[in-house]
């Protein structure tokens, strides 16, 4: 059983900055104290001047595998995460098959067990006709279920009403949506075609991915959730409109939660003229208006979580018009400089970024013994230096496909290391190992 023993960090955790050591002992955190002493079977890591925080917890990727790995795959994507300082991530369903029975899903399960650097969960899909799937589920096994309130990548548009009123009133795990409301955004898309015919410009995105759209799905899902009691977290919020939908209350007293991501705390449809439709994600990213409204609501504590939603496409792919160019793009390597980088502009504390991270993905998925710098926790660690730089370039760049909407940036801040449940994976900024995860576990009754 290997030892680790990192000396003199400072840690950030549950909101306060201590120097301390951290002992590491297989694969959890044995000991926190100020001095512990060093042995020969120790390997040792001095890191004084360095930050320690819990590892990222990204609750919304694509890592595109099965059925889509020309695009990206596990292998690769739980690569670039690590880099990143993500640790643990869980996966969405619409892969090739669809995630949206229990034997496709335990295909994905064997996948990562193999293949996967970061620790791993998947989620369930749903479907206007799956409900027996559902009733299968170990919700101690499983992040959660996710529905599509709205067409994304794939083929999982969940708008039977009956189906969704089944789904909100029996499923016993936390139900995701993606909320766009689809008649809103075809209506707009057809009076795009009718103006632009094919040559419709990337700037028209926000439009046809309307604020209405997003407020009209979100509000639905909302209502579903109140209506059945249901345990409801509303992922990717893009507009100032959403956030009154939510509440500022203690996240332990919260059944309905929402998400912001990388995309919209930091590009605003400025950003379309110089990066067409390598920022085309859906929902769009909106005005900067919004992304300045989202980031106080994560501040404040009406949005709870900030996660990526990585979805890699090959940039042939992205190239196209805006009708065939698909909405996604990779984000998880850069998740920890671009958070920090916000930090260092005086837009987000570092004590906030750890507690949207990571804290509060362990409480509202209530994640078994991770998300903290805790002894007898699994030791999901990250070391960043503040004084140190990234650089975003074609080399430095693990997803498989190659590039990066941040491309040319250069953030002030840097992942020295990175710690999955006890494996030292990146060390002094480059990957060390094969990989060596593990499957979530849920505290739930």
């Amino acid at each position: 059983m290997s030892t680790i023993l990192i000396k003199n960090a400072t840690i950030i955790n549950e909101n306060s900055r201590t120097i301390s050591d951290v002992l590491i002992r297989g694969k959890k955190i044995e000991k926190i104290d100020r001095n512990i002493s060093t042995d020969e079977s120790h390997d040792t890591i001095e890191a004084e001047g360095l930050f320690l925080i819990p590892g990222l917890i990204d609750d919304q990727v694509h890592f595109r595998e099965p059925g889509l790995t020309h695009k990206a795959e596990i292998f690769t994507e739980s690569m670039a995460a690590v880099a990143g300082g993500v640790t643990t991530y869980m996966e969405m369903p619409n892969t090739i098959p669809n995630a949206t029975t229990i034997h496709e899903l335990e295909k994905k399960y064997d996948i990562a067990k193999r293949k996967s650097f970061a620790n791993y969960s998947f989620y369930l899909g749903a479907t206007n006709n799956n409900m027996h799937e559902l009733n299968k589920l170990d919700k101690k096994k499983i992040c959660g279920l996710k529905i599509f309130m709205g067409s994304s990548t794939g083929n999982m548009l969940v708008d039977n009403e009956k189906a969704l009123n089944e789904i909100f009133k029996n499923s016993e795990v936390i139900i995701t949506t993606h909320c766009e409301d689809e008649i809103t955004v075809q209506e707009n898309l057809r009076k795009a075609v009718e103006r632009y015919g094919e040559n419709i410009p990337i700037e028209e995105h926000p439009r046809i991915r309307s604020r209405e759209a997003c407020y009209k799905s979100s509000s639905r899902a909302i209502e579903l959730a109140k209506e059945h009691g249901s345990r409801l977290h509303v992922l990717h919020i893009s507009t100032k409109e959403e956030i009154e939908l939510f509440e500022n209350i203690p996240l332990s007293e919260k059944k309905i939660t929402s998400e912001a991501c990388l995309h919209h705390l930091w590009f605003t449809d400025k950003d379309y003229q110089d990066l067409e439709s390598l920022i085309k994600w859906n929902p769009a990213v909106k005005s900067s208006e919004d992304r300045d409204a989202i980031i106080d609501a994560v501040k404040n504590n009406f949005i709870d979580v900030i996660a990526t939603d990585h979805a890699p496409h090959t940039i042939e792919e992205k190239s196209n018009n805006y009708l065939n160019a698909p909405s996604g793009g990779p984000l998880i390597q850069f998740s920890l400089p671009l958070l920090l980088e916000m930090s260092l502009k005086g837009k987000i504390k570092i004590e906030e970024i750890v507690q949207k991270t990571s804290h509060n993905l362990a409480e509202l998925f209530q994640i078994k013994d991770r998300g903290y710098i805790k002894e007898g926790y699994f030791a999901d660690l990250v070391l960043f230096d503040l004084n140190s730089k990234t650089d975003v370039s074609r080399e430095s760049i693990y997803s498989k496909c190659g590039w990066s909407p941040l491309k040319n940036e250069t953030f002030n801040s840097r992942v020295i290391h990175t710690f999955v449940s006890g494996n030292h994976i990146l060390k002094d900024g480059k990957l060390n190992g094969d990989p060596d995860s593990m499957r979530l576990e849920f505290d739930r009754d």
